[in-house]
């Protein structure tokens, strides 16, 4: 078959997204709906893991204790557009065959291409120093270890990666949804400890005008954006998609995205409620307490089993941020990976790849917790979230744009409704970015 010639340049037959795990998981050909559901369900769960990282707990704490319930809301507004952006990026994948780094590489000028990978690449280290520092402070609260020590002890995720990419693709997503489990088990019995007041909580969920016009919740509701919908989520989900053995004819990609898009709204729900309930948590024990303080990770630790008078709480706590940074590791080593071959065709070995990553993160965490201590780190932290909503509309308006050129897309093209939604969203993202950037000048 010709190229597609509304493409730049033509991807090379021979290659495929993640190279040997494209289509390696067999999925059912008949059978009841939920049956062939099963099949298909893993890539949205790990795609899930990246909005309940470590980075989130930090925007959320801060967000629940400043403020109370008010941005329940904006958690709420990012979770549905980021079932929308997950759900074109899983179309994109299945329509053209192409994870969106590769699809960048193909339809733009190389120097173009190359700043949209230095763009995206910011993102995940951004995005790894939160899962070094939510791990860190997770060891530190659970085993007494400093935190440089736990940050230096992080490097040796990779290990973990190497041993579950060996056994399967269906090895590394059992691995995700069993850590996705703990999370929200210990979450469920937490809000349960708390038992916040169901009318404050649903009011939350009701957008209010505070949020734009007050400054610093606007700096905190950027952050909770850019820890919620993740750059390099976009182009991870687009390639593991691909690894299920669906057929290539257009009823088997239809099929595909149907399963695609119920497998990640079905996980992203996950995320939501987690998310939800970390900044519930935070409203309803420190704000309720005066403590609008709060906004280091510690602080909650110390502070939730004193203020529920339950012991368990705070332990609790400490084992699903453990959870969620052992998990983020996963996902961020293959987003690195799906990012460093699709723009710039360059194989390098898994371990090599995380150490690097991995590295680059490590070095300004030990150094900011030596010099600065725990409130260095907690700054960092929530900083880490603003880099990376910063860093949005590099992946999504190039995402937008695929999804809505029938001729990359074919009878996969999305919906005229659809595509203005999208790009209402990447609008708005746009929007908030540089009004956040006019604040923080502003205020230099």
């Amino acid at each position: 078959m010709a190229p597609d010639p509304s493409w730049r340049s033509a991807r090379p037959a021979d290659e495929p997204s993640l190279g040997a795990l494209n289509a390696s998981v067999a999925v059912r050909a008949g059978g009841s709906w939920p049956r062939r559901l099963l099949g298909f369900l893993g890539p949205g769960y790990m795609v899930a893991v990246g909005y309940m990282d470590p980075g989130n707990w930090a925007t959320d704490i801060a967000g629940g204790a400043q403020f109370g319930y008010t941005l329940l809301a904006v958690i709420l507004i990012s979770n549905l557009m980021a079932v929308v952006l997950q759900a074109l990026s899983a179309r994109l994948g299945i329509a053209t065959g192409r994870d969106l780094a590769q699809a960048c590489r193909d339809a733009y000028p190389r120097p173009v291409g190359f700043a949209l990978w230095l763009a995206c690449e910011a993102a995940i280290i951004a995005c790894d120093l939160a899962e070094v520092i939510g791990t860190a402070i997770a060891l530190k609260l659970l085993f007494g270890l400093p935190l440089w020590l736990g940050a230096v002890i992080t490097a040796l995720d990779v290990l973990v990666v190497l041993l579950l990419l060996r056994r399967g693709f269906r090895a590394l997503e059992a691995f995700v949804i069993g850590l996705l489990t703990v999370i929200f088990v210990c979450f469920a019995v937490q809000i349960a400890l708390a038992a916040p007041p169901v009318a404050a909580v649903l009011g939350g969920f009701v957008p209010s005008r505070e949020i734009v016009t007050n400054p610093a919740a606007l700096y905190i509701a950027i952050g909770i954006i850019g820890a919620t919908v993740m750059p390099h989520n976009l182009y991870l989900h687009s390639s593991i998609v691909q690894t299920r053995a669906y057929p290539r004819d257009l009823a088997g990609k239809r099929e595909a995205l149907r399963f695609a898009v119920a497998d990640s709204t079905i996980a992203l729900t996950l995320a939501l409620f987690v998310n939800a309930a970390i900044l519930i948590l935070a409203a309803s024990v420190f704000h309720a307490s005066g403590r609008t303080d709060v906004e280091e990770i510690e602080q909650a630790y110390e502070l939730l089993s004193p203020l529920l008078g339950v012991g368990l709480a705070s332990t609790l706590f400490a084992v699903a941020l453990l959870a969620s940074g052992l998990n983020s590791t996963v996902t961020a080593t293959l987003a690195g990976q799906i990012v460093m071959e699709g723009f710039l065709r360059l194989r390098l070995p898994n371990w090599a790849r995380r150490l690097i990553t991995r590295g680059i993160a490590i070095v300004p965490v030990v150094v900011v917790a030596v010099l600065y201590g725990d409130a260095g780190t907690a700054k960092l932290l929530v900083l880490s979230q603003v880099v990376l909503s910063m860093q949005l509309p590099f992946a999504v308006i190039p995402l937008v744009s695929f999804v809505s050129d029938r001729a990359k897309m074919g009878a996969l093209v999305v919906p005229g409704w659809l595509k203005w939604l999208s790009w209402a969203i990447a609008g708005l993202i746009v929007v908030l970015n540089l009004k956040l950037l006019a604040d923080t000048l502003a205020g230099a």
